[in-house]
């Protein structure tokens, strides 16, 4: 009986010894898959598992190809050709552009390349199957957001725009808007500018902005609001007394740019050089700077000249005719009768003819005669009708009560401060 209790205390000692040191080991080993799984959490990128593949990431190169950006991950002509042939519906392969952002993944052990990925803007992307020879594009979602912001001018407008974060496609929107009732070119220390604008971001980037909500600058004191408010079924921006900013032309022919030459009865011509009088107006920019009709008109000429270089000339109506010279190059479809619309791009900036440097000299016909562009008075849009005038006055109020809750950006103030001293 002894014996009998004996060997069964032994077994029992035996059991928990194994059950103890068998079962610590089974749980080293499960902790030991679970973090082996933890590390095989999927990476997915362009809505792809890439935890087997390399990603080979880059940029188009001037003149390059799908055919030519493949070559080196050996994928066969015969695929790329056919996938070129496949995608035209969905992205042609001819629209690969210089600069553009592209992703090639391959398996880890070979560099046949599986996948390619190209991004035409920061909101799409397409994926080239190139095994299976799919095509497909996908969107990446886009905030919306909504930005109010305002500054004080110590230098210009464009530098003290930018310095609070606003980007150039904002900056000639509100050129535009005030171009006809401010002249940018004599701003003063101390004006101010207040905007209410739309931001589209993809993955914490700005991509894009919408148009502008509502505006606000004051010059040498004077206030000037932009009232959004829609009229005969179409949406411009009227002062606080209800004139509207619109006109018939666009204020200036090149976005938000610096005059380097006014007109003039007596300028020495700098090629020239001899007196002589410059009836126009020169923007200086660089070279391939767009060029945009000031309204809408009828193309007389296109063509190039020994004086004038590469010019466009306009006829807006019975009364204005523009010119504008010394392109580097004229748009497609520039041709004699061709119809534009105001703001579209008609040339590029350059210093064909007789010119020192690139900029475009702008020329303005009123009634057959040549006049200063810069002192001409155009007829605005038609101002608030009566019958529109309550419903205006109310959208004032709201918008004048947005308008004064914007601040100033205190980092632009700090700067005016210190420029006065």
């Amino acid at each position: 009986m002894i014996k009998k209790l004996t060997f069964t205390a032994s077994a029992l000692l035996v059991f928990v010894t194994l059950y103890y040191f068998t079962g610590k080991e089974t749980k080293v080993v499960e902790e030991k898959i679970e973090r082996v799984e933890q590390k095989k959490e999927d990476q997915i990128l362009y809505g792809i598992n890439v935890n087997e593949l390399d990603v080979v990431e880059g940029v188009v190169g001037r003149n390059q190809t799908l055919s030519t950006i493949l070559a080196p991950f050996n994928v066969p002509y015969q695929i790329i050709d056919e996938i070129a042939r496949k995608s035209k519906d969905i992205f042609d392969v001819k629209k690969i552009a210089f600069n553009k952002k592209f992703t090639v993944l391959t398996f880890k052990d070979t560099s046949l390349a599986q996948f390619f990925i190209y991004e035409p803007n920061p909101a799409e992307f397409v994926v080239f199957k190139l095994d299976e020879g799919k095509v497909y594009k996908e969107e990446r979602p886009v905030e919306i957001r909504k930005v109010e912001i305002g500054g004080t001018i110590n230098s210009n407008l464009y530098v003290n725009m930018t310095e609070i974060g606003i980007g150039p496609d904002l900056i000639d929107q509100f050129a535009d808007l005030y171009g006809w009732a401010v002249d940018f070119q004599r701003l003063q220390k101390g004006d101010k500018f207040k905007v209410s604008y739309s931001e589209k971001v993809v993955e914490g980037n700005v991509i894009g902005i919408g148009d502008i909500e509502v505006a606000y600058f004051e010059h040498m004191g004077a206030p000037y609001h932009a009232i959004p408010f829609e009229q005969n079924g179409e949406r411009t921006f009227f002062d606080q007394d209800g004139n509207s900013f619109k006109k018939a032309f666009l204020r200036d022919p090149l976005k938000y740019s610096r005059i380097s030459s006014r007109y003039n009865l007596n300028r020495f011509h700098p090629v020239q050089k001899r007196y002589k009088a410059h009836l126009g107006t020169d923007y200086a920019a660089p070279t391939g700077t767009e060029i945009r009709s000031v309204g809408d008109g009828t193309i007389l000429e296109a063509r190039y000249t020994g004086a004038n270089g590469n010019f466009v000339k306009i006829k807006h109506n019975g009364t204005y005719t523009t010119q504008y010279l010394h392109m580097s190059k004229i748009a497609k479809g520039m041709n004699s009768g061709a119809r534009v619309k105001q703001g579209q791009v008609i040339g590029y900036v350059g210093s064909t003819g007789l010119a020192t440097g690139p900029h475009l000299c702008f020329r303005f016909w009123k009634n057959g005669k040549q006049e200063d562009w810069l002192k001409e008075k155009i007829p605005p849009s038609e101002p608030i009708s009566q019958e529109n005038r309550m419903a205006f006055d109310q959208v004032k109020l709201e918008r004048m009560q947005q308008i004064a809750a914007i601040p100033y950006r205190e980092a632009n103030l700090q700067l005016v401060a210190k420029g006065n001293q």
